[in-house]
């Protein structure tokens, strides 16, 4: 990778999975870097009537890709807090043009965990939607190399290791 080559780190994961605190940790760890909160992209204050969520989630993700490509082409690196549900392969088509490295995670965490640190944090009533998309994420084989087990990790060594090691690599391409 070349000096001009610009990182991306889009990091996935459910609810309570870690995907926020290892996201500002990496962030605070790579120099010259942004971090993009999906969430709010997607819960931006809009007008009635209401976009439908399918609406919603696309406007997310065009301005995640919008945000990203300004910031690199500025000479920033990126990392992107955000569930990645069925976007994983059109982001990749999306930034194939940009001199860029993605490196992508997928975190996840036992089910346990995850409705401990959802009551811990006030958001128990969104243990449904994140025990469905923990099942969803861990089972997608596109994620199968990118998974990261957050149960005994620090936020910081998770972070870390999404920087050192190279299976967190994507080869995009146009």
């Amino acid at each position: 990778m070349d000096g001009d080559t610009k990182q991306i780190y889009l990091i996935s994961g459910p609810l309570g999975a870690g995907k926020s605190t290892t996201s500002k940790e990496l962030a605070r760890l790579v120099e010259r870097c942004v971090l993009i909160e999906g969430d709010d992209l997607l819960h931006m204050q809009m007008t009635e009537p209401a976009p439908t969520w399918e609406e919603r989630l696309s406007l997310a993700w065009m301005n995640i890709l919008s945000v990203s490509r300004n910031f690199i082409q500025s000479g920033f690196h990126v990392v992107i807090d955000f569930v990645v549900e069925d976007e994983f392969e059109w982001f990749c088509r999306q930034i194939a043009d940009l001199n860029v490295q993605l490196k992508y995670a997928v975190l996840h965490a036992d089910e346990e965990t995850i409705k401990e640190r959802l009551h811990k944090r006030g958001d128990i009533h969104l243990l449904d939607r994140s025990l469905f998309l923990l099942n969803k994420l861990k089972s997608a084989a596109v994620n199968a190399d990118y998974l990261v087990d957050t149960n005994q990790k620090d936020p910081a060594e998770t972070a870390a290791g999404v920087i050192q090691h190279e299976r967190f690599h994507v080869h995009i391409g146009m």
